[in-house]
C-alpha cells in the first residue's frame, strides 16, 4: 500500500498530533476511544509523528476529550434522530465513523478544501446522508449551504483556541442564529493555557499560534438570546482519568488543587 505524503503546517499540521494521540490510545487494551480507524490512518501516512511530541499521557488525554464530545453528540442524536450534525474543522477526525449515525441524520463535515481532499483519499466515505463543505469556518457564506430545517448539533474540537475571540463570537452567533434549536459542544483553553502554548509540543513544533482563551463559560451565554451553558467540564474533572498512567494521574491531582491551573482547559456544552 502506498503511503500518503503529508505537507501541512501551522494549525492544520496539529490535526496530525490529535490523530496520532487517538491511534496510540487505540493500541491499548484499556483504550478510551477504540479509534481503530485512526490507527489505520497513521500507518497510511508518510509523516514523522515524533514531531508531535505525543506521550502516552497526552494521547489518552486526547482520547478522553474526544470520547466526551462523542458521548454528548450521541446523547443529542438519541433525542433527535433526524438532526443535523455540523462537524466544524473536522480535519482527519473519524467522529462520523466512530458514532455511525443512522441514515436519518444529516452529517456535514466542514474544513478547508485541501483537508477534505485528503480525507477523501484516506478515509472511507460514511454511509447515509453525509456531506462535506470546503471552507474556512470563519468564512461568512458557507453556512447558507446548510438547510436550517432540523435541530442541530455543532461539534468542534481543537478549533476555538486557533480563532481570535471576535471570530469565535461571530461563528457562534451565526450558528445559533441560523438553526431553530440545538447544542454546541467544544473544547477550549483558559487564558493561562494560551499563555503557556509554547509548552505544547504539537503547537510549538507545527509553528501554530493560539489566540482565544475562555475563562468564564457563562460569558458566551450573552452572545445569543436563549444560549445556555449546560456543562463546563474542567480537564481535571473529566471521566476516564483513571486510564492515565500513574504519573499522569498524579499530575492531574496536583493541578486540581492549584486554582490557577485547574481552569486551564474546559469542555463546554450549550443549548440554544
Amino acid at each position: 500500500m502506498d503511503r500518503e505524503k503529508i505537507t501541512l503546517s501551522g494549525a492544520q499540521e496539529t490535526m496530525l498530533a490529535t490523530l496520532y494521540g487517538r491511534a496510540i490510545d487505540s493500541r491499548s487494551p484499556n483504550s478510551v476511544l477504540h479509534d481503530d480507524e485512526a490507527d489505520r490512518l497513521v500507518r497510511r501516512i508518510d509523516y514523522d509523528f515524533r514531531k508531535t511530541g505525543m506521550s502516552r499521557t497526552s494521547a489518552i488525554g486526547v482520547a478522553i476529550r474526544a470520547r466526551q464530545l462523542d458521548d454528548w453528540t450521541a446523547e443529542f442524536l438519541a433525542g433527535h434522530p433526524e438532526a443535523t450534525v455540523l462537524h466544524l474543522a473536522c480535519g482527519l477526525d473519524t467522529r462520523v465513523h466512530r458514532l455511525g449515525p443512522p441514515p436519518s441524520v444529516r452529517w456535514i463535515d466542514v474544513d478547508y478544501p485541501e483537508v477534505l481532499a485528503l480525507r477523501e483519499r484516506l478515509l472511507p466515505r460514511p454511509p447515509g446522508d453525509y456531506r462535506t463543505i470546503g471552507a474556512s469556518v470563519t468564512d461568512e457564506g458557507w453556512l447558507e449551504e446548510v438547510p436550517a430545517d432540523r435541530p442541530t448539533m455543532a461539534v468542534f474540537e481543537g478549533l476555538t483556541m486557533y480563532l481570535r475571540k471576535e471570530d469565535g463570537r461571530r461563528l457562534i452567533q451565526r450558528i445559533t442564529g441560523h438553526f431553530p434549536e440545538g447544542q454546541l459542544v467544544f473544547d477550549c483553553y483558559g487564558t493561562l493555557g494560551i499563555r503557556l502554548q509554547k509548552l505544547v509540543p504539537a503547537v510549538r513544533n507545527a509553528g501554530a499560534t493560539l489566540y482565544w482563551g475562555v475563562d468564564d463559560p457563562h460569558e458566551i451565554e450573552s452572545w445569543h438570546e436563549g444560549l445556555t451553558c449546560l456543562d463546563a467540564l474542567r480537564s481535571v474533572d473529566m471521566p476516564y482519568l483513571d486510564r492515565l498512567p500513574a504519573a499522569g494521574r498524579l499530575g492531574m491531582r496536583i493541578m486540581a488543587h492549584i486554582p490557577v491551573l485547574r481552569d486551564v482547559g474546559h469542555l463546554l456544552r450549550y443549548r440554544f
